[in-house]
């Protein structure tokens, strides 16, 4: 968070805007100062604020699945409170790290999609309950929620190459069948000229991972594209590369890295700031309107990494490790 802030606070001084912060408890830490996850302070702040950023909010200190309080919940309300049900997943991957990465060298070749997921609806919001011997979560998607994702998703790939997979679970799940249905609909009657494949969640694990060369955008549900996004770090080659960035109807989003809050290497000055840098650009594009200052951050993270720039989650051999600290303050002197 303070490599987004310091980021941040460059952009302002280059181009003369002038930024406000407000920092604000969420997830641990908020439990800990007031035994909730999100206090009023926090959704008063974010309501009135024109962007959010975020930071990773759980720990185990608070990871009992059996405590009635949990950090996650705070997120989950946070994303309910701001309305934004759209999130999007950039994942491209730079020649320079390919080697990063787990896939073999010719399937990364010109990976550059975005996962579009659902962000305030079905299972994560659904109702719960939880006995001795049985437990459920419901999962319930609408129309409308249907709709306004696939038009986001569109919008994007008319944008971008013109290509659209939506994800479902049809053959088993009635959310699915509605789902693919109101797709179908919405790129039949609004958007014919783009093209559009549907796949099965499972068999999109295997193809992000057989052919990701092939995808533009994708869309689906909220518990898909959590796990879909986080298979697709690998291409990238880290977790602690990938931005992204939830907006709603408003041009207010809230915008956080993918990766949680790794409590291993808390405290060493080792984790990968480039997500959360990556996220302030989005946050510059799509909430604030500057394009020109979100490409120069953006510019700056690619500058640094062809140079040799890499924190140890995507050092290799004999590659140099820059701690947290240095691989921001390399940023920032492309910046200025």
């Amino acid at each position: 968070m303070a490599a987004g802030r310091d980021v941040l606070q460059a952009i302002a001084d280059r181009f003369e805007h002038r930024f406000t912060f407000d920092e604000q408890l969420a997830g641990g830490a908020a439990i800990d100062a007031t035994g909730t996850p999100l206090p009023d302070a926090s959704i008063a702040s974010c309501l009135a604020a024109d962007a959010v950023l975020l930071g990773a909010v759980g720990g185990p200190k608070w990871s009992d699945p059996n405590a009635k309080v949990r950090p996650e919940q705070g997120l989950l309300k946070l994303r309910s409170e701001l309305a934004v049900f759209a999130n999007l997943r950039p994942v491209k991957v730079m020649p320079e790290l390919v080697a990063a990465s787990p896939l073999k060298d010719h399937l990364l070749r010109g990976v550059d999609f975005i996962v579009v997921r659902e962000l305030t609806g079905g299972i994560y919001f659904g109702e719960k309950t939880r006995t001795a011997n049985s437990a459920s979560d419901l999962c319930t998607y609408h129309t409308y929620e249907i709709e306004r994702i696939i038009r986001v998703a569109a919008n994007l790939a008319a944008s971008r190459r013109g290509k659209l997979c939506s994800v479902d679970k049809a053959n088993v799940l009635e959310t699915s069948r509605l789902w693919r249905t109101t797709v179908a609909r919405i790129m039949r009657e609004e958007y014919p000229g783009i093209e559009l494949e549907t796949l099965l969640v499972d068999a999109a694990a295997m193809h992000l991972l057989s052919r990701p060369a092939d995808f533009d955008v994708i869309v689906t549900e909220n518990m898909f594209g959590d796990i879909l996004t986080d298979e697709a770090s690998m291409l990238a080659g880290s977790l602690g590369l990938l931005p992204s960035a939830s907006l709603g109807a408003s041009a207010r989003g809230l915008y956080e890295p993918i990766h949680g809050s790794a409590p291993d290497i808390a405290g060493k000055g080792i984790a990968n700031p480039a997500a959360i840098i990556a996220s302030c650009a989005l946050l510059l594009r799509h909430s604030l309107m500057l394009e020109h200052e979100a490409a120069v951050v953006e510019q700056a993270i690619t500058e640094v990494i062809r140079e040799g720039g890499r924190t140890a989650d995507i050092a290799r051999g004999n590659d140099k490790v820059l701690s947290t600290t240095e691989f921001t303050d390399a940023v920032l002197r492309k910046l200025h």
